[in-house]
């Protein structure tokens, strides 16, 4: 007979406890579809009480001795090192990344612990000159830095370590109080997570876990006005409805993108293609830096294609916990549902499917498009999905007027050895980052990280998102009080 896989009943983290709240919710294994845990749904006294918990902490955090939030960074990276493959294995099931790349996230969320480390301990402000004017002569001024206090972090699925670690862990470097709300498909590595900071030696109340829903346990929050800051990464729609609800608070946003890549005339073919192909289709194309539309010069549009398809028909499909896969699951058979029928509707337009635009349960197969229109929806809304579509330009000019028109602005590629083109690159496009010879998902844990338009507000990056953390406060004395003149 055969055994069926244990089940671990999670609970919610609040107050330094680990507590029950209300119905248990199934997290599944996004490939098989089995239950690999359960996690209460926190109720409205549940999220009272992590409030609570967390504006009580605040000011403990606050005094915390930066080579103390330092050491407790450091041990917590260390743990999560200790145990590389247990947080890989729960990202491979509960997301459904491959696990290779759920390897690759868990080293990524390492580095940022360490980097946060490092960067607690570099926490400044700096003098000012106020003599500089005739009306601070007698004065002596210098501002530091202080943290804002109870920050709520909400978080995607696609990166359920990661992106976590990106708002977590400067926020302890910076002596804030956290709320985490998890996405509610992938909160298993949150809870790890949690566990390993509690272990780590944070405070009660440092960091309060509670999930559900975002229209409940999300706009609870945001709506708080005990909480001092919104950090929040997601859809530019939930985005938008976070910065109407939050009132006069921070709000860091990192919302959605349709990244362009333009591929010249004197491109490397072989690296292009192997970065693109790597860019649409990795996590599913589930990512807000995926590939999704290519622009590439006319002259080598064929020997281009050639290449880009080569690339992604040998990337393996599959079971994401299998060593050998590349691309697994979606998130949920709806998603892959929706981007079928979005490749239908393109189709139905004239575009053509040249490999992949097949759908088998959750899992949708890699996908290339050629004969596009600008205003359909796998060019014209992001589409989080294995989708890419390959589009001919017949100058740079026009190809940048291309990759340009869009309502977002996250991070762009171009792929050329032409230092002119690179800066006319650079110049042209309203995008937060841009990459060149590398596909737009290029991203380090310490660079500053974020978008333009509606692709979001404020900075990530562990010390760009440290200062969005804090707030500056000036100190004026005036030193003739005092005999000094």
């Amino acid at each position: 007979m055969e055994m069926k896989p244990r089940v671990d009943e999670y609970r919610l983290f609040i107050g330094g406890r680990w507590v029950d709240g209300g119905a248990p919710d199934a997290v599944r294994n996004k490939y098989t579809g089995e239950v690999i845990g359960t996690l209460p749904v926190a109720r409205r006294e549940d999220v009272e009480a992590a409030v609570e918990a967390a504006q009580r902490a605040a000011p403990v955090m606050a005094e915390l001795p930066a080579h103390r939030r330092a050491a407790i960074l450091r041990r917590a990276a260390e743990l999560i090192a200790a145990d590389r493959e247990g947080f890989a294995r729960t990202i491979a099931a509960e997301a459904g990344k491959a696990l290779k790349y759920a390897r690759i996230e868990v080293d990524r969320g390492i580095t940022t612990f360490t980097i946060a480390a490092e960067e607690a301990r570099r926490l400044h402000g700096e003098t000012v000159p106020l003599d500089a004017v005739p009306a601070g002569e007698g004065y002596f001024g210098f501002w530091v830095r202080r943290p804002v206090g109870v920050i709520a972090a909400i978080t995607p699925f696609n990166f359920p370590l990661n992106l976590v670690a990106h708002k977590v862990a400067p926020a302890i470097a910076a002596g804030n109080s956290i709320l985490l709300k998890p996405a509610s498909a992938t909160p298993l590595s949150s809870v790890l997570l949690c566990e390993v900071l509690e272990e780590a030696g944070l405070p009660e109340g440092g960091i309060n876990l509670v999930v559900g829903s975002g229209s409940t346990v999300g706009n609870r929050l945001v709506e708080d006005p005990r909480v001092a800051m919104v950090t929040f990464t997601g859809s530019a729609a939930v985005g938008l409805e976070i910065t109407r609800r939050a009132g006069i608070k921070r709000i860091t946003l990192e919302l959605g993108n349709t990244s362009p890549v333009l591929v010249a005339a004197d491109a490397d073919l072989d690296l292009a293609a192997r970065r693109c192909a790597f860019g649409a289709y990795y996590n599913s194309g589930q990512v807000c830096l995926s590939v999704q539309r290519i622009y590439v010069d006319r002259e080598v549009y064929r020997p281009f294609m050639d290449r880009f398809v080569q690339a992604t028909e040998a990337l393996v499909v599959g079971d994401p916990l299998k060593e050998e896969v590349d691309v697994g699951p979606m998130i949920d058979p709806k998603e892959a549902e929706r981007i079928e029928s979005w490749v239908k509707e393109a189709l139905a337009a004239g575009a053509r499917a040249v490999t992949g635009a097949r759908r088998e349960g959750p899992v949708y197969w890699p996908t290339v498009l050629t004969d596009v229109s600008p205003e359909l929806k796998v060019v014209r809304q992001e589409a989080f999905a294995p989708v890419a579509s390959v589009i001919p330009f017949d100058n740079l000019e026009q190809g940048l007027a291309m990759a340009d028109a869009t309502e977002y602005g996250l991070q762009a590629a171009i792929f050329t050895r032409d230092i002119g083109a690179m800066l006319k690159a650079i110049r042209g496009l309203n995008f937060g980052g841009i990459v060149v010879n590398e596909a737009p998902t290029f991203r380090a844990d310490h660079m500053p990280y974020g978008g333009n338009r509606q692709s979001g507000l404020g900075r990530e990056g562990v010390r760009f998102a440290i200062e969005e953390m804090t707030s500056i406060q000036m100190v004026s004395i005036h030193a003739a009080s005092y005999g000094v003149s």
